[in-house]
């Protein structure tokens, strides 16, 4: 039998040098990194990691078994995503997201628009629990407006993506949000009210700067006129209030804790269904010549679900509002995903990340060091993992011990897991979040990031509050964790 070692910290920081190296290259070199320079980044530097593993001792039986592991648990993540992709072509040429843009231009004024932003998205996303579905919805539809009236959708993108973050992490309904507490040793209902301190202060600044944002940006450079904008659309498809029963339908079925699968099948079926009711015009475009409307229906639905979509209006600026992929638009990100999860799971399975967190967890001292080694090691970890559940759960059990011994409550440690691995997953572009929100926003992940506020304060905050001692909670003298803090 071959005797395991650990690695010095150097060959466990080895492949993550390496990684950084060609991502970087990468970012130099190639106009779109996301259509296969990252994925093979990601495979070499797995292989690096494999080198490393296999002369610590550690079989390629147990690396491979460990990447096969590693990428069954993003499975769920990569079947929500190409779901994404159908809810997207169905919700096109069925007429819904044009309709949302069609009279969010009469409702949302200019100036307003990125705080309504804000708030819509957060929301949509506490009520569904989700900021994927919130993104794919609401969101494609925010980000169609905003561009109809000018303003760059990159601070479009950042707006959504901070109000959708807030919802998926204060919503009951959120995974995160359950797994978070599960990890730290509290219940869910104490880690909810916890984190308020925390987030409804990120909150309230986000909302200032996108108000004061709103009220600086120039509009004068717009190149595009809302009346054109909305005649195009109007004069393309009928814009019938009805349309809204399909994403009153989706909310419906995601609050009443329909799975997050078959609730995007019902949304993207729905929204082929309604394709058919009220845009035979649309349904005869995409289908070409074709004999019956039956078979005609049959094929647009089937495009709309799987391949491109491209609509053509009077309008060249609204046309590039109402174009989609399908699930075919989604296989770079479902490729990077997988990529990210092999170079993951090697890293994973020789401990290579662990060993890399060791000397931080060990110079924690004090409550703030303690929560900054937190935040950094959940974002460490956001990065190289390249998953938010890894994110959440490696420091959960790395750190819920030390937080213990420390006297701290459950809670500070399910708070700054949730304040740093949740939020931050999205700023990463070869992340499952970051590389899904890019992808079915259609902007670049580096482009959205510095705007996306919300997401960019909460680590900060939470770290402030602990080195102010800031509603920091402690075991009383003599307290001794509960049950739940034992079970969990």
């Amino acid at each position: 039998m071959t005797t395991k070692r650990e690695a010095s910290l150097f060959l466990a920081l080895l492949p993550i040098l390496i990684l950084i190296g060609l991502l970087t290259l990468n970012v130099l070199l190639f106009d779109d990194t996301l259509g296969g320079a990252n994925q093979v980044a990601l495979m070499l530097a797995a292989a690096i990691a494999g080198v490393v593993a296999y002369r610590l001792g550690f079989s390629w039986d147990r690396i491979s078994k460990k990447i096969v592991s590693t990428i069954g648990s993003a499975m769920p993540s990569i079947l929500i995503l190409l779901l994404i992709g159908s809810l997207a072509g169905t919700w096109l040429i069925s007429g819904v997201v044009p309709a949302m843009i069609y009279y969010g231009l009469d409702i949302i004024s200019p100036k307003l628009f990125l705080f309504t932003a804000v708030v819509v998205s957060a929301i949509v996303s506490v009520a569904t629990g989700s900021s994927w579905s919130t993104i794919a919805t609401i969101g494609i539809a925010l980000l169609g407006i905003g561009k109809a009236i000018g303003i760059d959708e990159a601070i479009v993108a950042g707006a959504i993506i901070s109000g959708a973050y807030f919802g998926d992490k204060m919503s009951p309904l959120s995974d995160t949000t359950n797994l978070a507490p599960a990890m730290a040793g509290t219940d869910l209902f104490t880690h909810i009210k916890y984190m308020t301190f925390t987030t409804v202060p990120t909150m309230i600044i986000t909302l200032i700067i996108f108000l004061i944002m709103g009220f600086n940006y120039d509009f004068s450079n717009a190149t595009i006129n809302v009346a054109d904008v909305k005649l195009a659309i109007d004069a393309t498809f009928n814009t019938n209030p009805l349309l809204f029963l399909v994403p009153v339908a989706l909310l419906t079925v995601i609050i009443l804790k329909v799975p997050p699968l078959p609730s995007l099948l019902i949304g993207t079926l729905l929204g082929g269904l309604f394709a058919i009711i009220f845009q035979p015009d649309i349904i005869n475009t995409v289908a070409g010549n074709v004999d019956s409307y039956g078979t005609a229906s049959y094929y647009s639905v089937m495009q709309a679900m799987f391949g491109d979509i491209s609509l053509t209006t009077s309008n060249a600026n609204v046309n590039e509002l109402l174009s989609t992929s399908g699930m075919r638009g989604m296989l770079d990100t479902v490729w990077l995903i997988l990529s990210a999860m092999v170079f993951g799971g090697v890293m994973e399975s020789a401990g290579l990340l662990k060993r890399i967190t060791q000397p931080i967890v060990k110079y924690a001292k004090s409550t703030g060091s303690l929560v900054a080694s937190t935040v950094g090691t959940c974002i460490f970890f956001n990065t190289t993992a390249s998953d938010q559940y890894i994110a959440l759960v490696v420091p959960g059990r790395m750190y819920r011990k030390t937080y213990e011994e420390k006297g701290l409550k459950p809670e500070v440690l399910s708070r700054t897991l949730e304040d740093s691995g949740t939020i931050t997953s999205v700023l990463i572009p070869w992340n499952t979040c970051g590389a899904t929100q890019s992808r079915v926003l259609g902007v670049d992940t580096w482009s959205y990031a510095p705007y996306a506020f919300f997401n960019i304060i909460s680590p900060f905050m939470t770290v402030l509050f602990a080195y102010l001692n800031i509603k920091i909670r402690r075991f009383a003298k003599g307290e001794k964790p509960t049950e739940v803090t034992k079970e969990a």
